[in-house]
């Protein structure tokens, strides 16, 4: 069953508060680098497929523009595997 707007804002709101990137030694929360949005939307579409698939192409999906937007990554390689692990947990109380 497809997450409703207000179900997709609270998983927004709960990967914004708990996942982030990790650039050396920094932690930068994907609330504060815009794109916990991007990603509930891509969970929310793909969350059918069960957490650990939903999880691991949600965050291939999600570009993540540096350098000005000059390059983009996807978010899959600036997230370390423990925060794989804090998406699954998440999208496993959402489905």
């Amino acid at each position: 069953m497809p997450l409703s707007a207000s179900e997709i804002r609270d998983l927004q709101l709960e990967i914004a508060d708990r996942l982030y990137i990790q650039i050396g030694g920094w932690h930068l929360y994907l609330g504060d680098a815009g794109v916990a949005e991007a990603l509930a939307i891509e969970c929310a579409a793909r969350l059918d497929q069960g957490a650990g698939v939903c999880a691991r192409q949600a965050l291939e999906a999600v570009q993540v523009p540096i350098g000005g937007g000059s390059s983009k990554l996807p978010l899959a390689r600036l997230v370390p595997a423990g925060q794989l692990q804090d998406l699954e947990d998440l999208l496993a109380n959402h489905g």
